[in-house]
């Protein structure tokens, strides 16, 4: 009995390896750091849904010099999380990325300007210093500058830009006029430094009508000719998926779940609960499927501002469904 006993715990021991072993490894690459914008991903390694997949998901975090397209050219990730303007700049430069799934319906991005600036209209941008950030970042602020017929060099006429890092720092230290926030994080960063709401004046892109789809998953086109690799990346859009209707289902748990994940330290569960709740606003609705008449709108958005446009013509294979296709019939 006992040899029976040791022989049938080894064979557990080599099943549980084995099916280890046969795990198929997936890196994402994150846009920022880690923060409830990507608890989807960390609640669905958290719960196991990669695993119950069949996937060894690792998920990097990403930061204000992280440039997601450059992670996933050199081969540092198989799908990264980014905006769709940074995507198809790169995509025009010569780096043939595909979008493969669109988790945020919404955008979230605004800038926050101080009310004493005396900036009530976009108009009012003209001889201010702006916070904007880079890495890819930058091309939804300069395609609305552009279409406004407001220079980035400065002057009377134009706007100083200053490249904006992991802070609200320039808009309290008065060094920004406005800068650059999410609804869901940096606003309230401005908020909590102690600027109240009423201070404040704020111009959204969504309200402006330049808003363009931000937080899509992104690959390399050369990959999508291997069938396994997109069985592969339908499988960790479902599981994905998944874990971002179990985030809006259970904020709080979700924002715990962040807080695990931060390796920093810097993140409170007070803030990320507040901020669960405003990425909830963003993503609900979504299964995945990326809607290619927001995605025309993107294109039109970034492809308008005279002679210097974010993008000069509308792209070609730039977005696929194949991946959600596939993920749906799993």
């Amino acid at each position: 009995m006992k040899r029976y006993l040791m022989a049938a715990a080894a064979a557990a021991v080599l099943l549980a390896s084995g099916t280890a072993a046969m795990a198929e490894a997936v890196k994402l690459q994150l846009k920022w750091v880690t923060q409830a914008q990507f608890a989807g991903y960390y609640v669905a390694q958290a719960k196991g849904f990669y695993k119950d997949a069949g996937l060894d998901v690792t998920i990097l975090p990403g930061g204000p010099d992280i440039n997601p397209q450059q992670v996933l050219a050199g081969g540092g990730a198989d799908v990264v999380v980014d905006w769709m303007p940074s995507a198809l700049a790169t995509r025009e430069k010569g780096s043939p990325v595909v979008n493969i799934a669109q988790p945020f319906k919404r955008s979230g991005m605004m800038l926050t300007c101080r009310k004493d600036t005396g900036i009530t209209k976009p108009e009012d941008f003209k001889g201010k210093t702006l916070g904007v950030w880079f890495f890819g970042n930058e091309y939804p602020f300069l395609s609305w500058m552009s279409q406004l017929g407001i220079p980035t060099t400065g002057g009377a006429d134009g706007v100083t830009v200053i490249k904006q890092g992991f802070n609200v720092d320039p808009l309290i230290q008065k060094q920004a006029d406005c800068i650059s926030t999410m609804t869901y994080n940096e606003y309230w960063q401005v908020i909590d430094a102690g600027i109240p709401a009423d201070q404040l004046v704020t111009f959204k892109y969504e309200d402006m009508g330049v808003a363009t789809l931000e937080d899509g998953l992104y690959v390399l086109e050369d990959k999508l000719k291997d069938p396994a690799f997109v069985d592969t990346m339908a499988k960790f859009v479902k599981a994905s998926m998944k874990g971002w209707d179990y985030a809006r289902a259970n904020g709080d748990e979700a924002a715990q779940i962040v807080i695990d994940n931060d390796a920093s330290g810097a993140q409170t569960i007070e803030h990320q609960k507040r901020m669960m709740g405003e990425v909830n606003k963003l993503t609900e609705g979504s299964d995945g499927t990326l809607d290619t008449a927001a995605a025309d709108r993107t294109v039109e958005t970034l492809m308008k501002g005279g002679s210097d446009p974010v993008i000069t013509k509308k792209p070609e294979g730039a977005w696929t469904s194949a991946v959600t296709d596939k993920a749906k019939s799993m």
